[in-house]
């Protein structure tokens, strides 16, 4: 009998016995491996947390008890058993369901999340909200041991045992995030783990392992860069809050028998407990992060179905090798994303240059800044939706103080299926509104490599934004980099467009389409900020109507400074704005959402056209 084909409500789950839990548990992790192998999405995280999840459902009622997943890339278990199983083959695909939780998806999803560190503050929030009201029911923070190494984890730590309100904060311990963690909190946690009970827990656990693999070696090779500032549970229970393990995240029966024990307190409690990333499935438990988060992979390999070519992360990663062997000041710094911005080369080859700071963007920011004020050459590589947690930091230590940080922005733009919190549509706006930064984007991988290079030369802050993925036309690379200028890509007459990035390909094509009707004038604006006035002042002076396109919000973007700065000069004729209005956008891929922002190469063909009539 296929157990998990009877679950047909959470509560089900709390008549079944230990053996079929257990049983559960093989059926979910043969579920999650086959609809993800077609649709993509994190892979290991969620192998990693099937006990737990399940035992969350066996002891707590989550029609009236509310839970928090912090990050939420690891609820795909949570999303089975609560409604949304029959609807996985939709799965981060367009109007399918989130690989997130998202209030509006479901009754059950209480917080949206997709950035980390912020779960114990939601919760911790929560619960004073239900004790004020007198309400009865229990609050669950799910909790990666990457994300502890976030600043806004202590911070609600500090706050969490003031006023001892009742929760659970279960510390899900797979020695990862993205990649191997590293760090002080890495460190506390090791000698936690390496305590008695631990060694026991390790005798039981290590039969279902091959001691080959790969992730046995790494969790050997954790980097410990720091000396640990705590000892042991001492550290939850200093601030009022009971500290339980850590405990045999894969072992349902002792799951089961702690958190029962949990529930009968009436105070704050940490839960830790140890897993293993990709459990399940040889090639994700071998390569957790590859396979942390994956496209359409073939089952029998674990090779990734839709190999791309040279993207703009790897021309990234080359062109920083490249400028790095010739200057000895140029350093790295990444949030726990290696090989997601493209440092794998560069780290292997410079150790001692590439400093992976766990996930504390806002001290990566600073640190950067101490950096070269101290004379090295720090890159911040980092995705754009999450270098918006630096951007006090970004304002204060490093663009008021004019210090030469380059931020190497992957994943501008749309990213597609990771949906609203990964969206990067808003570091324009929030970047343009910084004195002393300059901001640059490519419009091909062949233009990463110049305009690194002249980036690392100038004494301040520059950031470069880039697309997720490859390019779609073969463009050659911008001939000289002068601060302020943008490069002509064709003659025309009468209508100027003037693209940022990518978009210079979709104008491109626009044209194409139109070539024998209208003949616009097309620019790539590589500086976003600075704009070249000298051809702001040449399109007034000659009267042209204006398109803008960018890969952003239209509010604070390249666009608008456009519009602003024309009309200082005397612009009297119309101009179209062309970008993304004033909302999250949800997931789906690229092409689906650029469609229904209006602003595929149709849309932009329509634009022209209205321009000239």
């Amino acid at each position: 009998m296929n157990i998990l084909n009877t679950i047909k409500n959470p509560n089900d789950i709390k008549s079944l016995s230990i053996s079929e839990l257990e049983k559960l548990c093989i059926e979910v992790r043969e579920f999650l491996i086959n609809n993800i192998s077609k649709t993509g999405g994190h892979l290991a995280s969620n192998l990693g947390i099937v006990e737990l999840t399940i035992s969350l459902f066996k002891n707590f009622d989550f029609t009236k008890d509310k839970i928090i997943f912090d990050v939420g890339h690891q609820s795909y278990v949570y999303k089975i058993f609560t409604g949304r199983k029959d609807k996985f083959d939709t799965l981060r695909k367009y109007n399918g369901i989130s690989g997130f939780p998202k209030r509006n998806e479901s009754k059950y999803d209480y917080f949206d999340t997709g950035h980390s560190s912020n779960s114990i503050s939601a919760g911790l929030g929560m619960a004073r909200a239900r004790d004020l009201k007198k309400e009865n029911y229990e609050i669950i923070c799910v909790i990666g041991d990457g994300a502890f190494t976030g600043g806004m984890v202590y911070e609600a730590l500090n706050d969490v045992g003031f006023k001892n309100s009742k929760m659970l904060i279960i510390l899900n311990d797979n020695q990862m995030s993205i990649s191997v963690n590293v760090g002080g909190v890495s460190k506390y946690l090791n000698k936690i783990r390496l305590n008695t009970s631990y060694n026991k827990l390790k005798e039981k656990v290590h039969h279902r392992l091959d001691r080959r693999t790969k992730i046995v070696r790494l969790a050997r090779k954790v980097k410990n860069s720091i000396k640990s500032l705590f000892f042991n549970q001492m550290f939850f229970e200093s601030l009022g809050v009971k500290y339980i393990g850590p405990i045999d995240g894969h072992d349902i029966k002792e799951l089961d028998k702690t958190i029962k024990k949990i529930k009968k307190l009436d105070k704050p409690v940490v839960l830790h407990v140890t897993t293993t990333k990709g459990l399940g499935y040889l090639p994700a438990l071998t390569n957790p992060d590859k396979f942390h988060a994956i496209g359409a992979f073939d089952i029998e390999t674990g090779i990734q179905i839709s190999k791309k070519g040279k993207t703009y992360s790897d021309a990234f990663g080359k062109s920083l090798v490249k400028l790095a062997s010739k200057d000895k000041n140029i350093v790295a710094i990444t949030a726990a994303m290696i090989e997601g911005t493209g440092l794998n080369e560069f780290s292997q080859l410079y150790p001692d240059r590439t400093f992976d700071v766990g996930i504390t963007e806002e001290h990566a920011v600073t640190l950067a800044s101490g950096m070269a004020i101290n004379g090295l050459k720090p890159v911040f590589a980092v995705y754009s939706t999450f270098l918006q947690r630096g951007f006090d930091q970004v304002l204060i230590d490093v663009c008021m103080q004019q210090v030469p940080v380059v931020f190497a922005i992957d994943r501008s733009g749309l990213v597609g299926n990771d949906g609203k919190t990964h969206q990067g549509v808003f570091d324009i706006s929030y970047l343009n509104m910084m004195p002393n930064m300059e901001i640059l984007s490519p419009k091909s991988t062949s233009e990463v490599y110049p305009i690194l290079k002249y980036a690392l030369k100038q004494n301040k802050p520059v950031a470069i934004r880039y697309p997720r993925g490859c390019d779609t036309l073969n463009l050659s690379k911008v001939k000289t980099i002068q601060t302020g200028k943008w490069e002509k890509i064709s003659d025309g007459e009468k209508v100027v467009i003037l693209a940022v990035g990518r978009m210079v390909e979709y104008a491109i094509k626009a044209k194409e389409m139109l070539k024998d009707v209208y003949n616009p004038i097309i620019f790539n604006c590589l500086f976003i900020k600075p704009l070249d006035n000298n051809i702001l002042k040449m399109i007034v002076k000659n009267k042209y109507n204006v398109l803008t396109l960018e890969d952003n919000n239209i509010i604070g973007g390249f666009g608008q400074q456009v519009l602003y700065n024309l009309n200082k000069l005397g612009f009297e004729n119309k101009i179209k704005i062309m970008g993304y209005e004033d909302k999250f956008i949800d997931h789906g891929s690229v092409d689906e959402l650029l469609t229904d922002e209006k602003m595929n190469i149709k849309d932009i063909v329509r634009e022209i056209k209205k321009l000239y009539k």
